[in-house]
């Protein structure tokens, strides 16, 4: 069974920095490398959404929404994705899950359908 784990959410004002942090087991139940990670929000009463993923090589790629503000980046260990986020606003207000999956699916259905996902954590931008 795939774990996946999401970690550093919490509540933060307008302006503020968030770190969240990612650790997905190395292979799935087919023993594949788990060689892409993701990170996605849902907004409440929304479908969930790509914020970026990021492959084994360290390449990300982000969505429009997160262009500027948020990077992704590899952990020490292996089969980590951190989510650094600057400058948040109110409108990122949402849960940010990870997943991890074989291949960096440009489909976000794919990735829905056969990525492994962890439980979400809560990000609240407040005043």
């Amino acid at each position: 069974q795939v774990q996946v784990a999401e970690s550093g959410g919490g509540s933060v004002q307008p302006g503020g920095s968030l770190r969240l942090s990612c650790v997905a087991s190395e292979f799935d139940d087919y023993g594949y490398h788990t060689y892409c990670m993701g990170w996605f929000r849902q907004f409440p009463g929304k479908e969930r959404e790509r914020v970026a993923i990021g492959d084994s090589d360290g390449r990300p790629i982000y969505a429009q929404s997160a262009k500027g503000r948020f990077t992704v980046g590899q952990e020490n260990a292996k089969n980590t994705l951190y989510l650094q986020m600057t400058d948040l606003k109110p409108e990122d207000t949402a849960m940010y899950y990870c997943a991890a999956a074989n291949h960096c699916y440009s489909n976000d259905k794919d990735w829905d359908n056969l990525g492994y996902w962890g439980q979400g954590t809560q990000v609240t931008i407040s005043s």
